[in-house]
């Protein structure tokens, strides 16, 4: 027989599935804020405004965005990790905020299990691109310089822990060279100064660099991927410019603070799957050389993978950047 404490347990556990799940039908009823961690403009930034305009059309309320940035992500998570876990806080990350930064931050006064996986939206593809008026013409050239000038090539990234940071110290180790890696609150101030010459080049995705090297604003030397990109078919791949060993494909996703009712993460995770199948995300991220995951890559186990993985890889990378 079933004593009499294991039958209200399980009527216990019983009333709190049906007041998740009646809580969830109701869902969304005031609109909900996506925490981008980095300034306006970068790559993290044209995602989310990309994906929760449709997800907002979805859900039958509106996303709003706010960008929280500093300490390559770190703060915006600090304040998604303290969020009511009622589905109206979300937030954006990749493999930079959610997963290299416990290396790179140890102090952090969240962890990985501090987050509620809702699903991939998009994989980026890492470039780097230098000043118009840089002293190389292609790859080997650029190398060659900063192998002579060690030390003395900065480039710019969107913080130390974002995607973008990941995308430089991935190139400086396989080039084997010694450059000054300039963190910034966000790609896009990055850019604008590299752009004016203040610095020597960026490490950033295709999704916000691209633009501005079909407008010869600044120079693309590589893509860390294993194909062109339709984007910009005169870029040459990693392999085809001769380092192959430079790799920066990377991943977005959303998330939300752990304790999040599962119907509710079921809910956004299908607005999200809808949305980045529309033919406004599709040709948007095709604008931005960015892909939308492939149909069994969408679930929450999948990004919770993705997370593991990527935490005990840049464990290793990062080592010596802890602090």
């Amino acid at each position: 027989m079933i004593s009499f404490v294991v039958k209200r347990a399980l009527a216990a556990f019983a009333a709190l599935s049906l007041t998740s799940a009646a809580f969830a039908q109701d869902f969304p009823k005031h609109p909900i804020t996506m925490i981008v961690p980095f300034a306006a403009g970068g790559t993290s930034d044209v995602i989310a405004r990309t994906v929760a305009e449709q997800m907002g059309v979805a859900l039958g309320q509106s996303i709003v965005i706010e960008n929280v940035a500093g300490a390559g992500g770190s703060t915006a998570l600090a304040r998604a990790s303290r969020a009511e876990p009622d589905g109206y806080t979300i937030a954006i990350g990749n493999a930079g905020t959610n997963a290299a930064t416990y290396t790179i931050y140890p102090k952090l006064p969240f962890t990985p299990d501090s987050f509620a996986p809702i699903g991939m939206v998009a994989k980026t593809f890492g470039i780097i691109a230098i000043r118009k008026d840089f002293p190389a013409k292609d790859l080997k050239e650029f190398i060659a310089y900063a192998k002579a000038n060690p030390g003395k090539i900065n480039l710019g990234h969107a913080g130390v822990g974002s995607s973008n940071y990941l995308i430089c110290k991935s190139f400086v180790t396989a080039a084997g060279v010694d450059a000054t890696l300039v963190g910034y609150r966000g790609a896009s101030p990055a850019l604008t100064d590299a752009i004016g010459s203040q610095i020597d080049g960026v490490c950033d995705a295709a999704a916000s660099v691209s633009q501005s090297i079909n407008e010869k604003l600044v120079r693309g030397l590589v893509v860390g991927s294993t194909v062109r990109l339709t984007t910009l078919p005169d870029l040459p791949t990693s392999a085809e410019a001769g380092l192959p060993e430079f790799e920066a494909q990377g991943w977005n996703g959303l998330f939300a603070p752990k304790g999040t009712p599962p119907a509710i993460i079921a809910k956004l995770n299908a607005a999200a799957r809808t949305a980045v199948e529309t033919d406004a995300v599709k040709k948007r991220f095709a604008d931005l050389s960015t892909v939308a995951p492939d149909p069994d890559e969408h679930t929450p186990e999948v990004l919770q993978k993705l997370v593991t993985r990527d935490v005990e890889k840049y464990r290793k990378m990062l080592a010596d950047d802890a602090k």
